[in-house]
C-alpha cells in the first residue's frame, strides 16, 4: 500500500499501537518485529481486541481485509511518521546529547507549554521506533513538538533527523556514554554532532550552549544559532546561583529556583529558559514552567525518607555524568555524605579503565561511605566498599542502616539501584 493511502487510513484512525496489551479501540495496529517476537504473529489478536487495522509484512498472516500487506512494518511506520510530519504546521524542536536529554526535554516541554500546544516525547521513546510514533502524535492543533533522539552508534541520529526533518535543534553535551557502539569519545563527538550537521545542512536553526567549547568550534560558521552563557555578553546571560542542593539561576534580574539537584542541571534548564525566550513565552511564565518541573522515574529527584535527604539518579548512567554527580554531590552543604554507585554499561573495551577512574575519583572525596555494586566496579582497586551484586549489599545494608545525612545513589538502568529505597 502507497504511503499516501495508508495515511488516509490513519487520519480515519489515528492512534497507533505497537504492543497488543495496550490496543485502545480503532487504533492501528503495526506488527513490529524483535529479537524475540514477530508482531505478525499478534495481528489476529489485536483485531480481536479492537484495533481497526493490523499493519503487516508476512503474507501467511493475511486474514483478512483489516489486515494490510505492506514490504516492511518497520520502514512503513517510519515513512508514515514523516509524511504525517510533512503534513502538520507544527515546529519540531530535535533534541539529543549524551547526558540529561529527557530531563532536558521535559523542562522545555513545561516552559513552552505556558504559551504553546505541544507535544513531547513520551518517557524516551527516543529511537528508531519512538521518533516516528512521537511525530505520529502531532495533532492538528500542536504548534511545538519536541522530539527526543538518542543513539548507540554513528550515522544513527542523522537517520532520526532525516525522519523528522527538525525546524531547530539542541545537543545537551558530548560525554563518555555508550563508547561500546560509537568506539571512542572523538566517536561521540561526531554522532551527536549528526545533528548539528543536518540543520546547518539545511539552513535551520540552533540552540547552543556557548560555554560549551566542542559546541563552540562546530557551530563557529553557523549564522542561525542563538545561545547561552554565564558570563559572555555576546549571548544570553543565564547566571548559576548555586545548587543547595537545588539547581537556582538568573535571568533579566529574576531568580528561578528549580527542584532539580546538581550543578550538572543548570545548562538543562538554561536551555529551556533560553527557548521560552526564543519563542515569545513571558518570563513570569517561564519561571513558572521551571520552578513547576517535577523530576521523577529515578532521574534527578530528591527525597527526604526517614532523616536521608536522597540525591537519586539512578535511571542511567556513564562516566561523564557519573562525574558530574559526584562532583555536584561533593559540592552541597552538609555531612554527613555516602555514595551508593552501580555499573555502568555499554562501555566494551573501555569499562574497566572508566570504572577504576570512577572509583578512585570517590574514594578520594570526602564521603563518610562510598559503597560500590555490581561486577564491573568489584574489580577495581579502591578502598570503597565493594559489593559484587545488588543482594549482597542489601545483606549488609540489613546490618549497617544509613542513618543520616545525604545519599547519592546513581547507576546504569540495568542496575535498579532504586530498589535500595525500600530498605532505607
Amino acid at each position: 500500500m502507497k504511503i499516501e493511502l495508508l495515511y488516509e487510513l490513519f487520519l480515519k484512525y489515528p492512534t497507533i499501537s505497537t504492543d497488543t496489551r495496550k490496543i485502545s479501540r480503532n487504533c492501528l495496529f503495526f506488527a513490529l518485529k524483535g529479537p524475540n517476537f514477530n508482531g505478525n504473529t499478534f495481528a489476529q489478536q489485536a483485531l480481536d481486541s479492537g484495533a481497526a487495522y493490523a499493519i503487516i509484512d508476512e503474507e501467511e498472516y493475511l486474514l483478512n481485509d483489516r489486515c494490510i500487506l505492506v514490504e516492511d512494518v518497520l520502514k512503513t511506520l517510519q515513512l508514515l511518521g514523516t509524511h504525517h510530519r510533512l503534513q502538520s504546521k507544527a515546529t519540531i524542536i530535535a533534541l539529543t546529547g549524551s547526558n540529561g536529554k529527557t530531563t532536558t526535554k521535559e523542562l522545555i516541554n513545561a516552559v513552552l507549554s505556558q504559551k504553546h500546544k505541544t507535544i513531547a516525547t513520551r518517557g524516551n521513546l527516543n529511537n528508531h521506533i519512538g521518533v516516528p510514533l512521537t511525530l505520529l502524535s502531532i495533532q492538528e492543533d500542536t504548534e511545538m513538538a519536541i522530539v527526543e533522539m538518542g543513539a548507540n552508534h554513528q550515522k544513527e541520529i542523522a537517520f532520526l533527523s532525516s525522519m523528522a526533518q527538525p525546524d531547530h535543534g539542541y545537543i545537551t553535551n558530548f560525554g563518555k556514554a555508550h563508547l561500546e557502539g560509537f568506539g571512542s569519545f572523538e566517536g561521540v563527538i561526531r554522532g551527536k554532532s549528526e545533528l548539528y550537521d543536518h540543520l546547518m545542512t539545511h539552513g535551520k536553526h540552533i540552540f547552543w550552549n556557548a560555554d560549551d567549547p566542542i559546541q563552540v568550534e562546530k557551530l563557529q560558521d553557523h549564522k542561525l544559532k542563538t545561545g547561552f552563557s554565564t558570563d559572555n555578553t555576546r549571548y544570553e546571560c543565564i547566571s548559576f546561583l548555586g545548587a543547595d542542593p537545588s539547581v537556582s539561576l538568573e535571568v533579566k534580574g529574576e531568580t528561578l529556583v528549580t527542584q532539580l539537584p546538581g550543578a550538572y542541571n543548570f545548562p538543562n534548564c538554561a536551555i529551556a529558559v533560553l527557548m521560552g525566550m526564543h519563542f515569545g513565552v513571558p518570563l513570569s511564565d517561564i519561571k513558572k514552567g521551571i520552578e513547576g518541573y517535577h523530576p521523577e522515574n529515578n532521574r534527578s529527584q530528591i527525597i527526604d525518607k526517614n532523616g536521608l535527604r536522597i540525591m537519586l539518579d539512578a535511571y542511567n548512567a556513564n562516566p561523564s555524568s557519573m562525574k558530574a554527580a559526584l562532583e555536584a554531590f561533593d559540592q552541597i552543604p552538609g555531612a554527613p555524605k555516602t555514595v551508593l554507585l552501580g555499573d555502568m554499561f555499554e562501555l566494551g573495551e573501555s569499562a574497566a579503565k572508566e570504572h577504576q577512574i570512577v572509583s578512585t575519583m570517590a574514594e578520594k572525596m570526602p564521603f563518610q561511605d562510598c559503597f560500590l555494586v555490581g561486577t564491573q566496579f568489584y574489580d577495581t582497586d579502591t578502598s570503597c566498599k565493594k559489593f559484587r551484586s545488588f543482594e549482597s549489599f542489601q545483606e549488609y545494608l540489613n546490618k549497617n542502616p544509613i542513618k543520616k545525612g545525604s545519599l547519592l545513589i546513581k547507576g546504569s538502568r540495568g542496575m535498579a539501584l532504586e530498589r535500595v529505597l525500600d530498605q532505607l
